[in-house]
């Protein structure tokens, strides 16, 4: 049977994979793989090809509503009249939004580095007996581990996952 999870790079890792080695888990039936973190900026603009399902037209749309509604009904009063200061509203609200967003991105994705600077994922693959099966999933779990996955292996090579 084989055993897979995904931690953080962590000191839980290291109890998780000593814990196993107290319980009688050998060195070469653990096998840990870090995997590499993302080096390329992202980009803000989608593309044709790319998309990454964030949009900055939202908040545009909705504050060049706002905007418009506020420009026209103030239009009634200034010398360009309802329609002009509606326009002017809607543009201005649209590039308000815009900025807004482009801002909470930038922002958000400073925090987001920072916060991962710390490592990267890293998965566990542990080779064991069937009887060790429920010991094994504990350990993982109590060392917060983040995913676990088992692979039963079959007499004929084929293996299933459960």
């Amino acid at each position: 049977m084989q055993f897979f999870s995904s931690f953080e790079h962590s000191t839980h890792l290291e109890m998780a994979i000593t814990a196993l080695e107290e319980k009688g888990i050998s060195r070469e039936n653990i096998f840990a793989v870090p995997l590499e973190s993302r080096h390329k900026a992202q980009k803000y603009f989608d593309t044709m090809h790319y998309a990454d399902g964030v949009s900055f037209i939202n908040k545009g749309t909705g504050f060049a509503t706002a905007f418009s509604v506020i420009g026209a009904s103030r239009g009634f009063v200034l010398k360009w009249g309802p329609i002009y200061w509606g326009l002017i509203g809607a543009v201005t609200g649209f590039i308000l939004g815009i900025l807004i967003d482009l801002l909470m991105k930038k922002v958000l994705k400073k925090t987001k580095q920072k916060r991962n600077n710390n490592g990267t994922e890293v998965i566990l693959i542990i080779d064991c007996d069937r009887n060790q099966e429920k010991m094994i999933e504990d350990i993982l779990w109590h060392h917060l581990a983040l995913g676990v996955a088992k692979v039963l292996k079959q007499p004929s090579g084929q293996t299933t996952s459960h």
